[in-house]
């Protein structure tokens, strides 16, 4: 079957340094030997962490407080390292890095079930055209491409389990899926097994490639291209297996982010981002609070606070901001009105996302508001349309413009009738 890659004319641009590069490859030399050439890919990364706080995080006490008001809670908003803008006090690390961070408060989506309301955030609510969309992440790898790390563009560290989830890339195919590295730590049998030579090991790929080129010829390109590209992924990530060795780093670092499961996968998340990889994302689970909901926030927000502030500190300080797109989202908020059981149901009325980095707007930002006791956005509502229009042109793609292509069919990155947030955009 034809092949129907998604490419925009600033694909084709070829500058002086980039052909210096290829040329350097085309002779024999890798370009990234060159620390010159090697510092300018890095300058031209474009990459995303996406911070998936799975459950529903509330955002009463989080990005848009309501002190004083009948459904408040218990908990004080505090001024932040930007005056003027007021966080939850359960987020002072966030505070304090409130000058790199964009807050939309006016986001107002459709779907109150976890069933609905991950599918739909994650792949951006496009109208129904009989197709399943990417998800954030695979749409990502397949608009970017996957950088110059030799690792899979898309990659998400989250608790318990792990393996290739080939369903998050829709019609794009398995090859854009994600590699899940269950608790942070690598695939299951990656390393060679010490009984195989490194010789014995790549005459047997080379026998593979062979039987695959003919196993390929007659079958769709999606499928047996997948199979191919996760034989070329694990020999990567054996060259990379020094990533997962977390122990290694300073013990500040470590105390940093956290020993908890959010704090060190997000340590990975940098390791992974430091070494190229386009798409990281990082979930959380736990935040369906629908009892005690005051003590669960007090439990879980500060293990979110320190390493996502640390997280963009890091960032900023190594100067990876400008190429690193940071996103902290759920698939809704929680009710403003507390129910029986002292908990915050799911209400995807009125909520806030959280973002930074390449793209955004620097300085600190809050765009849009919610009405005096957060139950409603009373003027520009976001849809996830909107989030990701906004997110795309983050990254310097166009949506109005760049198309995916599906067996022949060309079909719009995102939502036509919606628009990004022009006021968190740099």
């Amino acid at each position: 079957m034809p092949r129907n890659p998604l490419c925009t004319p600033t694909d084709h641009r070829v500058t002086r340094r980039r052909f210096l590069g290829s040329a350097a490859s085309a002779v024999g030399l890798s370009s990234l030997a060159n620390p010159l050439v090697a510092e300018e890919l890095k300058k031209q990364r474009r990459q995303v962490l996406f911070v998936w706080l799975d459950g529903g995080m509330s955002q009463l006490e989080s990005w848009d407080p309501k002190p004083n008001t009948p459904f408040g809670g218990p908990f004080r908003p505090i001024q932040t390292a930007v005056p003027g803008i007021q966080i939850s006090e359960l987020l002072p690390q966030c505070a304090k890095q409130m000058k790199h961070l964009a807050i939309v408060r006016s986001v107002s989506t459709q779907d109150d079930s976890h069933s609905a309301g991950v599918e739909r955030i994650q792949r951006g609510d496009p109208k129904n055209r009989g197709v399943t969309y990417p998800l954030l992440g695979s749409a990502v790898a397949k608009l970017v491409g996957p950088g110059d790390s030799g690792l899979p563009p898309y990659i998400w560290v989250k608790p318990m389990s792990g393996g290739f989830i080939y369903k998050d890339a829709g019609f794009l195919g398995p090859k854009y899926g994600a590699l899940a590295l269950g608790d942070g730590k690598p695939p299951e049998n990656l390393l060679r097994p010490k009984a195989i030579t490194a010789e014995e090991d790549n005459e047997r790929n080379d026998l593979r490639k062979l039987l695959d080129k003919n196993y390929a010829a007659q079958r769709r390109t999606e499928l047996t291209e997948a199979n191919s590209y996760a034989y070329e992924m694990a020999a990567q990530l054996q060259k990379k297996i020094e990533l997962f060795d977390l122990s290694k780093l300073p013990q500040k670092d470590q105390d940093r982010y956290g020993t908890h499961d959010l704090g060190r996968h997000m340590l990975l998340a940098r390791r992974l981002l430091e070494e190229g990889v386009t798409f990281v994302k990082v979930t959380s689970y736990g935040w369906d609070t629908h009892g005690d909901h005051f003590n669960g926030a007090a439990s879980l927000h500060p293990k979110f606070d320190k390493p996502f502030a640390a997280m963009i500190e890091d960032l900023a300080d190594r100067g990876m901001l400008d190429n690193v797109l940071v996103i902290a989202c759920a698939e809704f908020g929680r009710t403003p009105r507390i129910n029986g059981h002292i908990g915050r149901d799911h209400w995807p009325q009125a909520w806030s996302v959280a973002m930074a980095g390449r793209g955004i707007k620097k300085g600190g930002v809050v765009a849009g508001k919610t009405n005096d006791k957060g139950t409603d956005v009373p003027n520009d509502p976001v849809d996830i349309g909107g989030l990701f229009h906004t997110w795309f042109r983050a990254l310097g793609i166009d949506p109005t413009d760049a198309q995916y292509g599906n067996a022949g069919q060309p079909l719009p990155i995102a939502h036509e009738d919606m628009k990004a947030v022009k006021e968190v955009l740099a």
